[in-house]
């Protein structure tokens, strides 16, 4: 009974010794041996076929009348061809609304109408789609973006986050924003705050992301605290996950610091953490008053996103199939676009800026 026992004990150090994962996994050398540069990935999630849905029929014309000329009340894709609306809007019907049809969106007595909150949300996020398909190529490159991207068949993308309830002050049972196992942290007892710190905002200002100390001991101009570490660390367990990768994905084993010895996917990733924090700050934030109750968070704002909704566990969404380039109405400039644009090429990092006094839970579902 004693050896049974023994063994059985000896069989589960040997599991979490070798990780929480039991499938069988890569590893992909990025730099010389020894230095730690390696890329670990589950076969099962890098050998996954993406479900990529085809066209609704083969592409029509790009000529003739215009959408905007041909129906009344197109705010966004007025500029396309009749025939590539009709076509574009058959395409997103699958993408989001598959079971509901047409109708999710418009009244089908009146397809002209903004009624429907969901029009309204859906012209709000085609600006959103033609902007990130035009104006942040330095992140999705020619590959471009789709609703499937993000949707994958379901009105409510199955990624996002909300600010929760403000936690209970005093001493019992206030956990200070953290030791709360949550997606945005990878289930860590990390603060849950790191989104709504990193993922909303001007794009165009560095948030300080990086916080490493320039000087060995603290001065006016220098006052980077471990704790600041912790929002940081949580948000790189978020991208992560989110991607599927390790941290040798983008930094350099010998030092996470310096661009220049980092990978190329760093800078791409420089540009994907902006490019999430115009979409929530221009797209989706503004629609606080236009969604219900039900797609809002605890504190009533609007379901956002992060590098979850896009990558699913991949690096690459849909492993990089160009899903987008089927679809020409998609990479035209948004309509009444914001003012504000994309971030300029990464500069030094301005001081850290102060954490949020809420904080901040993900929801998946």
């Amino acid at each position: 009974m004693r050896r049974t026992i023994a063994i059985a004990a000896l069989a589960s150090a040997a599991l979490t010794l070798t990780g929480c994962e039991l499938s069988p996994k890569q590893s992909v050398q990025y730099g010389h041996r020894g230095t730690g540069m390696d890329q670990v990935t589950l076969k099962k999630v890098a050998m996954a076929k993406d479900d990529v849905p085809a066209p609704p029929y083969d592409s029509p014309s790009t000529e003739g009348p215009r959408a905007g000329a041909a129906y009344q009340n197109v705010q966004v894709l007025g500029d396309v061809s009749e025939e590539q609306f009709t076509y574009t809007m058959a395409a997103i019907t699958a993408w989001v609304a598959p079971e509901q049809g047409c109708n999710y969106c418009h009244n089908p007595e009146n397809m002209a109408s903004d009624e429907k909150y969901t029009k309204v949300a859906a012209r709000k996020m085609l600006q959103m789609t033609r902007n990130i398909n035009s104006n942040w190529t330095k992140h999705v490159a020619t590959t471009g973006v789709t609703c499937w991207t993000c949707h994958r068949g379901n009105a409510i993308p199955a990624n996002y986050w909300a600010l929760p309830e403000a936690g209970k002050n005093g001493i019992i049972g206030n956990l200070h924003g953290q030791n709360q196992p949550l997606p945005a942290s990878a289930y860590s007892s990390l603060p849950n705050a790191s989104l709504a710190l990193y993922l909303t905002g001007d794009p165009k200002t560095d948030r300080s992301i990086r916080v490493v100390s320039d000087t060995l001991h603290p001065t006016k101009a220098n006052e980077l605290s471990v704790k600041e570490t912790e929002p940081q660390y949580a948000l790189m367990n978020h991208i992560s996950t989110s991607l599927g990768v390790n941290c040798t994905f983008c930094h350099n084993a010998q030092a996470f610091k310096p661009w220049n010895i980092s990978t190329p996917k760093r800078a791409t990733a420089w540009y994907g953490l902006r490019m999430v924090r115009d979409i929530n700050g221009k797209y989706i934030s503004g629609l606080k008053d236009v969604f219900p109750a039900h797609r809002k968070g605890p504190m009533g704002d609007p379901f956002k996103v992060s590098c979850a909704t896009c990558h699913q566990g991949k690096n690459k969404p849909m492993g990089g199939y160009k899903m987008a380039k089927d679809y020409p109405a998609l990479w035209g400039q948004p309509m009444a676009q914001p003012v504000s644009g994309p971030a300029a090429a990464p500069a030094a990092p301005a001081a850290p800026a102060a954490p949020m006094a809420a904080a901040v839970t993900t929801a998946t579902h």
